[in-house]
């Protein structure tokens, strides 16, 4: 009960808005949680859940033509139990993946809007020497990390294993990306056309705004940044739509909404890109 009061504490402190079932969630048991070996100590956390104001479906109770004529073109949604990966899940461990791809090489992006840098490593590298928690001394354009811009002929094996959304919109196929990112990292606001997001071990706090809002925020300073300085001076009509997302859970964004991402854990992740 003590880690639960300072948790509470230092988010009051910040002046966050959170909502009971955001309490309930950060007064969890970390060790419960299959992380799949990419461990994140307690220590490390700088962010946390806060409310989710995102609808939430069970995919056994949505169509695919209630998604098209609901969600699809006009706001987003979370879906739970959309498929079953657990091969792939169970693939991106950390004693596998390492196993199977440790000299495999991946495209590092930094985590600034534009993300124009690039920075090619390999995986036992990356793990090894850059996958750390985000600090708040940090900018984005200073921090790289792995999401996306994938070598789909060296990492074939693993992403023929992902079954996607059985959700599609018409006249678009998907592009896969995939990642691994430390705590408190995270994308700053930007747009593109739909897709969805899918967590594999860890959570990832999305934040979305419609095409006609634009957030404010510095391209160049981290998303963990934003939160602490600029997301409590919000005015409650000026917050934006966000839910955290877990393990197995899918959330789709529709063409051109602003978002970005932060991950609270040690995360890894797959998007499928519609176009």
């Amino acid at each position: 009960m003590p880690v639960y009061f300072v948790l509470v504490s230092l988010l009051t402190f910040l002046s966050v808005e959170i909502t009971l079932s955001s309490l309930q969630n950060l007064d969890v048991d970390l060790d419960l949680i299959d992380d799949g070996g990419w461990e994140t100590s307690a220590s490390n956390l700088l962010a946390f859940p806060g409310p989710c104001d995102i609808e939430v479906r069970n995919a056994a109770s949505l169509s695919q033509q209630e998604f098209l004529s609901r969600y699809a073109y006009s706001k987003p949604v979370v879906i739970r139990g959309a498929t079953d990966n657990k091969v792939f899940q169970d693939q991106c461990r950390k004693d596998a993946i390492l196993k199977e791809y440790s000299s495999k090489r991946i495209r590092l992006s930094s985590a600034n809007t534009h993300s124009y840098e690039k920075v090619d490593v390999t995986l036992d590298y990356y793990v090894t020497h850059v996958l750390k928690p985000q600090t708040l001394s940090k900018l984005g354009n200073e921090t790289f990390y792995w999401f996306g811009d994938n070598n789909f002929t060296e990492w074939k094996s693993l992403i023929d294993l992902y079954k996607p959304p059985p959700y599609f919109l018409p006249k678009m196929t998907g592009a896969y990306s995939f990642g691994l990112a430390g705590a408190g990292t995270g994308v700053p606001f930007h747009f593109h056309g739909p897709g969805f997001g899918e967590v594999v071990f860890g959570r990832k706090r999305w934040f979305m705004y419609a095409p006609e809002k634009t957030p404010h925020f510095h391209p160049n300073r981290t998303t963990l940044q934003w939160l602490y300085e600029d997301y409590p001076e919000l005015h409650s009509s000026d917050r934006p739509l966000e839910c955290t997302i877990g393990q197995g859970e899918i959330i789709y964004f529709p063409d051109r909404w602003w978002h970005s991402t932060l991950n609270i854990d040690t995360s890894v992740f797959i998007s499928t890109f519609l176009s």
